[in-house]
């Protein structure tokens, strides 16, 4: 899911792309960034920030409900991606090919995460598992963000089945490493039905070390 193709590491960023860099990242990367070494700095950054919150809710100093809110995704994706690009933790402006009318996004979204909220404490018919995967193509579904919105969102995923699951029980966790084309396939259907059970079945889960 997340690896480099051929030849990305030899891409140099776009200049609308390298004028959105932060003076942070220009001083780190230097004048000419290629997209691997940006990638490079997401990644580690990535890793640290996805350990620090995973461990903030195994602990349960945050609760479903505070996961559950536009606040929490805008300050993850501020947390994953503030130190590189000046857009981080801000929504999109303008008009993708994937995701909902920016207009819409800020209203949409809170709707959104507020009725999974409702289902979720007035229903039983989705798992720890499926609530994740139902929060992560919701997300996807809107596409709130210039970029990042996969890694926000399934770190999010994360964060969610960790805070749903009985602990006392061991952890699981999600393995994001699966086919793309069937991936993209079933947020697609999800887009239709609203219904995360197939997408949840078809992503692997595994034990936390």
């Amino acid at each position: 899911m997340t690896s480099l193709d051929p030849g990305y590491g030899a891409t140099p960023l776009e200049p609308d792309e390298a004028d959105a860099l932060t003076p942070t990242a220009r001083a780190l990367l230097g004048d000419d960034p290629q997209r691997a070494d940006v990638y490079d700095v997401e990644q580690e950054i990535s890793d640290e920030v996805s350990l620090a919150l995973a461990a903030v809710v195994v602990e349960g100093r945050v609760a479903l409900s505070e996961l559950l809110t536009d606040g929490f995704i805008r300050e993850v994706h501020r947390r994953l991606y503030g130190d590189i690009w000046t857009w981080a933790g801000v929504y999109r402006l303008t008009e993708k090919s994937v995701g909902i009318d920016p207009v819409q996004i800020a209203v949409e979204l809170r709707q959104s995460l507020d009725t999974i909220v409702y289902r979720w404490e007035h229903t039983e018919d989705w798992s720890a598992r499926e609530l994740g995967i139902a929060v992560h193509a919701e997300a996807v579904r809107i596409h709130p963000f210039v970029d990042g919105n996969g890694r926000v969102t399934r770190l999010l995923a994360d964060l969610v089945f960790f805070a749903a699951q009985d602990a006392s029980d061991g952890l699981l966790t999600y393995d994001w490493n699966v086919e793309k084309r069937q991936y993209i396939d079933l947020l697609r259907a999800y887009d239709r039905t609203r219904d995360p059970r197939e997408l949840a079945s078809f992503i692997p889960v595994m034990e936390v070390d």
